[in-house]
Protein backbone atom coordinates (compact mmCIF):
# COMPACT_ATOMS: atom_id res chain seq x y z
CA UNK A 1 0.00 0.00 0.00
CA UNK A 2 1.83 3.37 -0.87
CA UNK A 3 1.82 6.45 0.90
CA UNK A 4 -0.88 8.26 -0.30
CA UNK A 5 -3.63 5.60 0.57
CA UNK A 6 -2.12 4.79 3.83
CA UNK A 7 -2.90 8.92 3.95
CA UNK A 8 -6.33 8.65 2.90
CA UNK A 9 -7.34 5.26 5.27
CA UNK A 10 -5.98 7.82 8.20
CA UNK A 11 -7.80 10.14 7.20
CA UNK A 12 -11.13 8.13 7.01
CA UNK A 13 -10.60 6.71 10.05
CA UNK A 14 -10.28 9.62 12.27
CA UNK A 15 -13.15 10.86 10.40
CA UNK A 16 -15.22 7.77 11.49
CA UNK A 17 -13.75 8.58 15.25
CA UNK A 18 -15.03 11.62 15.60
CA UNK A 19 -18.80 11.06 14.28
CA UNK A 20 -18.22 8.24 16.59
CA UNK A 21 -17.45 10.82 19.47
CA UNK A 22 -20.01 13.30 18.46
CA UNK A 23 -22.72 10.60 18.16
CA UNK A 24 -21.90 9.80 21.76
CA UNK A 25 -21.97 12.71 22.87
CA UNK A 26 -25.27 13.83 21.43
CA UNK A 27 -26.95 10.27 22.83
CA UNK A 28 -25.49 11.40 25.93
CA UNK A 29 -26.86 14.72 25.99
CA UNK A 30 -30.25 13.08 25.25
CA UNK A 31 -30.23 10.93 27.62
CA UNK A 32 -29.00 13.15 30.36
CA UNK A 33 -31.97 15.39 29.52
CA UNK A 34 -34.92 13.66 28.91
CA UNK A 35 -37.37 15.25 25.69
CA UNK A 36 -41.07 15.34 27.14
CA UNK A 37 -43.40 12.92 25.71
CA UNK A 38 -45.30 13.14 22.79
CA UNK A 39 -48.47 14.46 23.75
CA UNK A 40 -51.41 11.47 22.96
CA UNK A 41 -55.09 13.34 23.33
CA UNK A 42 -56.42 9.77 24.22
CA UNK A 43 -54.22 9.12 27.65
CA UNK A 44 -54.77 12.54 28.36
CA UNK A 45 -58.34 12.40 28.08
CA UNK A 46 -58.69 8.99 29.50
CA UNK A 47 -56.28 10.65 32.67
CA UNK A 48 -58.91 13.87 32.97
CA UNK A 49 -61.92 11.15 32.97
CA UNK A 50 -60.11 8.63 35.81
CA UNK A 51 -59.39 11.61 38.04
CA UNK A 52 -62.62 13.27 37.35
CA UNK A 53 -64.38 10.06 38.81
CA UNK A 54 -62.14 9.80 41.78
CA UNK A 55 -62.77 13.03 42.49
CA UNK A 56 -66.97 12.35 42.20
CA UNK A 57 -66.94 9.52 43.93
CA UNK A 58 -64.75 11.00 47.07
CA UNK A 59 -67.23 14.30 47.02
CA UNK A 60 -70.14 11.42 46.84
CA UNK A 61 -68.97 9.35 50.14
CA UNK A 62 -68.21 12.72 51.96
CA UNK A 63 -71.49 13.56 51.20
CA UNK A 64 -73.23 10.24 51.81
CA UNK A 65 -70.86 10.63 55.27
CA UNK A 66 -72.24 14.02 55.83
CA UNK A 67 -76.09 12.98 55.12
CA UNK A 68 -76.15 9.97 57.18
CA UNK A 69 -74.69 12.05 60.11
CA UNK A 70 -77.52 14.48 60.51
CA UNK A 71 -79.80 11.89 59.16
CA UNK A 72 -79.13 9.74 62.69
CA UNK A 73 -79.86 13.20 64.68
CA UNK A 74 -83.03 14.19 66.53
CA UNK A 75 -84.77 15.44 69.59
CA UNK A 76 -87.13 13.90 72.17
CA UNK A 77 -87.83 10.62 69.53
CA UNK A 78 -88.45 13.28 66.97
CA UNK A 79 -86.90 13.76 63.52
CA UNK A 80 -84.69 17.27 62.21
CA UNK A 81 -86.65 18.91 59.55
CA UNK A 82 -82.95 19.56 57.71
CA UNK A 83 -84.51 20.15 54.17
CA UNK A 84 -85.61 23.23 55.79
CA UNK A 85 -83.54 26.38 54.51
CA UNK A 86 -81.18 27.51 57.64
CA UNK A 87 -81.96 24.28 59.91
CA UNK A 88 -78.76 22.72 59.40
CA UNK A 89 -76.59 25.96 59.26
CA UNK A 90 -77.84 26.39 62.89
CA UNK A 91 -77.05 23.32 64.23
CA UNK A 92 -73.51 23.82 62.57
CA UNK A 93 -73.09 26.70 64.27
CA UNK A 94 -73.38 25.87 67.85
CA UNK A 95 -71.91 22.23 67.25
CA UNK A 96 -68.74 24.56 66.13
CA UNK A 97 -69.34 27.00 69.16
CA UNK A 98 -69.54 23.85 71.54
CA UNK A 99 -66.66 22.06 70.11
CA UNK A 100 -64.45 22.25 72.81
CA UNK A 101 -66.31 19.86 74.94
CA UNK A 102 -65.19 17.28 72.89
CA UNK A 103 -62.04 16.74 74.46
CA UNK A 104 -62.80 13.99 77.00
CA UNK A 105 -61.08 15.79 79.68
CA UNK A 106 -62.74 18.76 80.13
CA UNK A 107 -64.56 19.26 83.61
CA UNK A 108 -68.16 18.77 81.90
CA UNK A 109 -67.50 15.30 81.01
CA UNK A 110 -67.30 14.07 84.67
CA UNK A 111 -70.29 16.10 85.98
CA UNK A 112 -72.25 14.62 83.06
CA UNK A 113 -71.14 10.94 84.11
CA UNK A 114 -72.45 11.49 87.39
CA UNK A 115 -75.07 13.67 86.99
CA UNK A 116 -77.46 13.14 83.72
CA UNK A 117 -78.21 9.39 84.63
CA UNK A 118 -79.92 10.68 87.30
CA UNK A 119 -81.58 13.58 85.72
CA UNK A 120 -82.60 10.94 83.41
CA UNK A 121 -84.12 8.54 85.35
CA UNK A 122 -86.31 11.09 86.91
CA UNK A 123 -87.56 12.54 83.95
CA UNK A 124 -88.33 9.30 83.07
CA UNK A 125 -90.39 9.05 85.75
CA UNK A 126 -92.59 11.97 84.40
CA UNK A 127 -93.00 10.72 80.66
CA UNK A 128 -90.29 13.46 79.90
CA UNK A 129 -88.63 12.29 76.80
CA UNK A 130 -84.34 11.85 78.07
CA UNK A 131 -83.18 14.47 75.70
CA UNK A 132 -84.29 17.10 78.39
CA UNK A 133 -81.29 16.32 80.59
CA UNK A 134 -79.30 18.28 78.31
CA UNK A 135 -81.44 21.36 78.98
CA UNK A 136 -79.56 21.35 82.61
CA UNK A 137 -76.16 21.19 80.52
CA UNK A 138 -77.04 24.54 78.19
CA UNK A 139 -78.88 26.31 81.59
CA UNK A 140 -76.24 25.66 84.19
CA UNK A 141 -73.21 23.75 82.51
CA UNK A 142 -74.21 21.38 85.64
CA UNK A 143 -73.24 24.12 88.20
CA UNK A 144 -76.20 25.11 90.90
CA UNK A 145 -74.81 28.25 91.86
CA UNK A 146 -74.97 29.65 88.33
CA UNK A 147 -76.99 32.14 88.24
CA UNK A 148 -78.63 34.90 85.67
CA UNK A 149 -79.10 38.45 85.58
CA UNK A 150 -83.22 38.01 85.90
CA UNK A 151 -82.59 36.28 88.98
CA UNK A 152 -82.95 32.79 87.59
CA UNK A 153 -81.00 30.03 89.65
CA UNK A 154 -79.86 26.71 89.97
CA UNK A 155 -79.57 23.45 87.87
CA UNK A 156 -82.77 24.33 86.05
CA UNK A 157 -82.39 27.91 85.84
CA UNK A 158 -86.04 28.87 87.24
CA UNK A 159 -87.03 31.81 88.51
CA UNK A 160 -88.03 32.10 91.87
CA UNK A 161 -91.69 32.53 91.66
CA UNK A 162 -91.57 29.81 88.82
CA UNK A 163 -89.75 27.18 91.34
CA UNK A 164 -92.24 27.81 94.27
CA UNK A 165 -95.06 27.02 91.82
CA UNK A 166 -93.60 23.46 91.65
CA UNK A 167 -93.05 23.16 95.58
CA UNK A 168 -89.34 24.57 95.90
CA UNK A 169 -88.70 26.99 98.50
CA UNK A 170 -86.99 30.49 97.75
CA UNK A 171 -85.95 32.48 100.15
CA UNK A 172 -83.01 33.72 102.38
CA UNK A 173 -82.82 30.37 104.47
CA UNK A 174 -82.73 27.60 102.01
CA UNK A 175 -82.75 27.78 98.12
CA UNK A 176 -84.31 24.42 96.87
CA UNK A 177 -82.86 25.16 92.97
CA UNK A 178 -79.62 24.57 94.29
CA UNK A 179 -81.14 20.95 94.88
CA UNK A 180 -80.45 18.31 92.00
CA UNK A 181 -83.26 15.95 92.96
CA UNK A 182 -85.73 18.49 93.94
CA UNK A 183 -85.30 20.62 91.49
CA UNK A 184 -85.23 17.84 88.68
CA UNK A 185 -88.32 16.41 89.91
CA UNK A 186 -90.18 20.47 89.36
CA UNK A 187 -88.23 20.71 86.04
CA UNK A 188 -90.20 17.07 84.86
CA UNK A 189 -93.55 18.63 85.96
CA UNK A 190 -92.98 21.75 84.14
CA UNK A 191 -92.27 20.12 81.31
CA UNK A 192 -95.34 17.98 80.89
CA UNK A 193 -97.37 20.41 81.48
CA UNK A 194 -95.61 22.50 78.75
CA UNK A 195 -96.30 19.33 76.75
CA UNK A 196 -99.54 19.19 77.35
CA UNK A 197 -100.03 22.69 76.25
CA UNK A 198 -98.33 22.04 73.27
CA UNK A 199 -98.76 19.02 72.00
CA UNK A 200 -95.14 18.73 70.77
CA UNK A 201 -91.95 18.03 72.75
CA UNK A 202 -89.78 20.66 71.00
CA UNK A 203 -92.30 23.35 71.50
CA UNK A 204 -92.34 22.42 74.63
CA UNK A 205 -88.79 22.79 75.16
CA UNK A 206 -88.67 26.36 73.08
CA UNK A 207 -91.82 26.85 75.66
CA UNK A 208 -89.24 26.27 78.64
CA UNK A 209 -87.21 29.25 77.25
CA UNK A 210 -89.57 31.73 76.52
CA UNK A 211 -92.63 30.98 79.06
CA UNK A 212 -95.90 29.01 77.72
CA UNK A 213 -97.96 32.95 77.29
CA UNK A 214 -95.46 34.05 74.94
CA UNK A 215 -95.14 31.28 72.62
CA UNK A 216 -98.55 30.63 72.42
CA UNK A 217 -98.93 34.10 71.48
CA UNK A 218 -96.23 33.79 68.80
CA UNK A 219 -97.94 30.66 67.22
CA UNK A 220 -101.08 32.15 67.39
CA UNK A 221 -99.85 35.78 65.35
CA UNK A 222 -97.63 33.45 63.16
CA UNK A 223 -100.15 31.25 62.31
CA UNK A 224 -97.29 28.38 62.44
CA UNK A 225 -97.33 24.93 64.74
CA UNK A 226 -93.88 24.47 64.29
CA UNK A 227 -90.37 25.39 65.98
CA UNK A 228 -88.59 25.69 62.93
CA UNK A 229 -91.12 28.13 61.40
CA UNK A 230 -91.18 30.35 64.21
CA UNK A 231 -89.63 33.87 63.96
CA UNK A 232 -88.65 33.91 67.88
CA UNK A 233 -86.20 35.79 69.74
CA UNK A 234 -82.63 35.25 69.26
CA UNK A 235 -82.55 33.16 72.41
CA UNK A 236 -85.25 30.97 71.80
CA UNK A 237 -84.34 30.82 68.03
CA UNK A 238 -81.35 28.65 68.81
CA UNK A 239 -82.68 27.52 72.01
CA UNK A 240 -83.46 24.11 70.61
CA UNK A 241 -80.49 24.08 68.71
CA UNK A 242 -78.10 24.43 71.52
CA UNK A 243 -79.67 21.41 73.24
CA UNK A 244 -79.69 19.36 70.22
CA UNK A 245 -75.64 20.66 70.06
CA UNK A 246 -75.23 19.58 73.50
CA UNK A 247 -76.55 15.99 73.40
CA UNK A 248 -74.98 15.20 69.91
CA UNK A 249 -71.12 16.01 71.37
CA UNK A 250 -71.81 14.54 74.50
CA UNK A 251 -72.63 11.52 73.19
CA UNK A 252 -69.77 11.12 70.58
CA UNK A 253 -66.95 12.25 72.38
Amino acid sequence: MDRVAVRDLMIRKRVLCSSMILTVMLLSKLYSNPQPELSDPFRKALNHSIKSNVDNVLAESKKKAENDFYYHLSFANDSIPFEQKGVKQKLDKYLAKFAYLKRSSHHIHKKADQLLPRIAKILKSYGVPEDFKYIAVVESSLNPKTTSHKGAGGYWQFMPATARLYGLRVNANVDDRLDLIKSTHAAAKHLKILHDQFGDWTLAAAAYNIGGARLKSSLRKQKKDNYYDLALNSETATYVYKIISMKTILENS
